[in-house]
């Protein structure tokens, strides 16, 4: 352990090196906001930029002809000329000729020492992730979003222009990828250290790439639960109440298995691995196999767009696999306690979280967690890990189809940094979960889903509070 720690800061400061590279190579007779280190596809996009934006400034001029337009709209589209107007400005003449985030001009992350705040926010987002089992996404968008500017830069182009889709897009992959680290650290840890329930993650994760490829192919994007992302946000909140509820001295007598379980490895503080966890009955053989046809399927009809059909039609064979498989009993014990479950409940609930997740465009890791605590009755010590293998498996679909069938570029030198805090952050929160008791891991995502219930609350029914609030 302490010889792969020393190579950390030698890893640092080849990423940094590769940031300050970078950053300090000059625009030469590339005009316009992309410069001579901008990728062809960040360069086709600010070329349509400049060619839609006047197109788009003649059409709200034709409006603004018209004699009986209301006063109302005509506010509205004046204000929405005005913003394209600056945008324009922006694409030709840019502020600044310092190169920024995916190399265009002005742009933020532009400074050497942005390097160090990414690695060390990431440290946060490792920790953070690997602890509770969620909550990676939304830190990693608070960081990329708010912290580092990206979500501001991305809205001054205007709703609809390509390059504000092409920042959103390189944001959210980036977001990704950290979480996509993060659940695959954390969870191999997890399962080294007996602190993860391989064949109950498994069932979740077919669920959940099966409704994250099928929901969009079903719907061709037409249908979304937008509008009723405030709703969203009240039933977080309830969750968030009902969670309180559930470490009260009465709302544990439901969970005594998880309340024995967990007394006893914080007893022990996890030393005892032999007694993690042991599958006593049943086999998930057959689980992972009907996760990998999923798992390929969505790749599968992912990559080549044509074929979406046919992909679904795996994807479904998959999910219909694993019911058969899971139709049994699977019984585990985690320090002498004993819990089962059967293998097509977390199947089901991985569909329905995962389905939600995409009408209303959100992450949706952080309902896995409530799920394994209230639905599937496990110790908070045991639910991180299982977590986050669902997760993973989700972030190897999307980070797929935003990379390779959508070649949507992403900042390296940045990640690289970010991902290098991410392995230290999600090294050490399996090896700190063991000192914090359940009660406390409950309460520490109790509080964070206050927060996201917040956030959505605000958005869905009051959307000026929360645009003035910052919040990503």
């Amino acid at each position: 352990m302490g010889t792969k720690l020393r190579i950390f800061p030698v890893i640092l400061f080849f990423v940094l090196s590769m940031g300050l590279a970078s950053t300090s190579s000059a625009q030469e007779n590339n005009p316009g906001l992309a410069s001579s280190s901008s990728s062809d596809v960040v360069k086709q996009k600010v070329k349509e930029s400049l060619e839609l934006a006047p197109k788009k400034i003649a059409d709200i001029d034709k409006a603004l002809g018209a004699t009986d337009l209301p006063n109302e709209e005509k506010l509205m589209l004046e204000k929405e000329k005005k913003g394209l107007e600056s945008a324009l400005s922006k694409l030709k003449n840019p502020k600044s000729s310092t190169p920024g985030y995916l190399g265009l001009l002005g742009a933020p992350l532009s400074g050497s020492t942005i390097y160090l705040w990414g690695f060390l926010w990431a440290i946060w987002v490792g920790w953070i992730f690997s602890t509770v089992g969620a909550f990676g996404g939304i830190m990693a968008g608070v960081g990329h979003i708010t912290i580092f500017g990206l979500g501001d830069y991305a809205k001054s182009f205007g709703k609809g222009m390509p390059i504000n889709k092409l920042l959103t897009d390189s944001t959210r992959v980036s977001n990704q990828w950290l979480v996509g680290l993060a659940a695959l650290i954390s969870a191999t840890n997890y399962y080294k250290m007996g602190r993860l329930v391989l064949p109950l993650g498994v069932c979740l994760g077919i669920g959940s790439v099966a409704a994250s490829y099928s929901i969009p192919v079903l719907t061709a994007g037409q249908i979304s639960f937008k509008a009723y992302m405030g709703y969203f946000g009240l039933c977080v909140l309830l969750l968030g109440i009902f969670l309180t509820y559930k470490i009260t001295p009465r709302g544990q007598r439901s969970k005594q298995a998880a309340k024995q379980a967990a007394n006893e490895f914080e007893k022990a503080k996890g030393k005892a691995t032999q007694q993690g966890v042991e599958v006593i009955e049943g086999s998930y053989t057959g689980m992972i196999i009907a996760l990998l046809v999923t798992l390929l399927g969505a790749l599968w009809g992912n990559l080549i767009r044509g074929m979406q059909w046919y992909a679904l039609i795996v994807v479904a064979f998959g999910v219909i696999l694993g019911f058969v498989i899971a139709r049994g009993k699977v019984r585990f014990t985690f320090y002498g306690v004993e819990f089962a479950f059967k293998g097509w409940i977390p199947i089901v609930g991985g569909l329905c979280i995962a389905a939600l997740a995409s009408f209303l465009g959100v992450g949706g890791g952080f309902l896995f967690v409530p799920f394994l605590t209230a639905v599937a009755g496990l110790p908070m010590f045991l639910v991180a890990g299982t977590s986050g293998l669902a997760v993973l498996v989700g972030m190897i679909v999307s980070i797929f189809t935003y990379m390779v069938a959508k070649q949507i570029p992403v900042q390296w030198s940045f990640i690289g940094a970010e991902l290098v805090g991410i392995f230290i952050g999600a090294m050490i929160g399996p090896r700190t979960q063991k000192y914090l008791s359940d009660k406390a891991l409950s309460i520490l995502f109790i509080v964070l889903a206050f927060l996201v219930g917040v956030r959505y609350t605000l958005k869905g029914f009051f959307p000026d509070i929360y645009a003035a609030t910052g919040l990503p």
